[in-house]
């Protein structure tokens, strides 16, 4: 069976000067940080296409700040981006408010802490990586179909589904602390497929030098 690789893109900084976690809430548009960022990873991209990389399929979480990271790799590939409902940021109670201890120690959020294994407050971990792990399935088969043995695909997502997938993808627990995830902003979490298996999982931060500063509300 053609070996594949999936690549799992989380979206750039977010203009978002108030703190808010934002969640699904929509119109939350890239910072000019986050717009650099987005160039940046489109130039790594094209510079990997030079040297002999077969990227031949994008997709998008239907999240403005994921499309807005997209369209750069988009015009520098001529790749079209492929919406993706299935990758969009997970369900949150918490959505909405500013991303502050003092709001989410308040008496009526403390049923949500019922569960943190779940976690009680949103979407299951579970559910969270059937959802991603079935359009990582189809973007890996389309991108065989459209490119063949070593082809590449590109999916732009959010924090938390692409963690929990990863945390899937190498057997860890799903369960984890938000402070310790390793997946910042526009990095690649790259699941490398062989015989239709995950075969290993990569990790990389093409815009490394532009993390320093960067916005760091948790869940973003």
């Amino acid at each position: 069976m053609p070996q594949a690789t999936v690549h799992l893109l989380r979206h750039g900084e977010v203009y978002n000067p108030d703190g808010i976690l934002y969640g699904r809430l929509p119109e939350f548009h890239l910072s000019e940080r986050g717009r650099e960022m987005a160039k940046m990873l489109a130039d790594h991209f094209a510079a990997r296409v030079a040297q002999g990389a077969n990227i031949v399929y994008l997709v998008a979480s239907p999240l403005t700040r994921a499309q807005e990271t997209a369209l750069p790799t988009s015009q520098a590939l001529d790749l079209e981006i492929h919406t993706e409902p299935r990758i969009i940021e997970a369900e949150n109670h918490f959505e909405g408010l500013k991303a502050h201890l003092s709001e989410f120690i308040k008496p009526k959020h403390w049923r949500e802490y019922r569960n943190p294994l779940r976690p009680s407050w949103g979407e299951s971990y579970q559910d969270q990586v059937a959802r991603m792990r079935a359009a990582v399935e189809d973007a890996r088969l389309k991108a065989i179909e459209l490119g063949g043995d070593g082809a590449e695909a590109i999916l732009v997502s959010h924090q938390l589904p692409i963690y929990a997938t990863r945390l899937s993808a190498e057997g860890r627990p799903l369960w984890h602390d938000p402070r310790k995830r390793e997946c910042t902003l526009t990095s690649l979490t790259s699941l490398v497929f062989d015989d239709g298996k995950v075969a290993r999982v990569e990790y990389s931060e093409p815009a490394a030098v532009l993390l320093p500063g960067a916005a760091k509300t948790p869940g973003a």
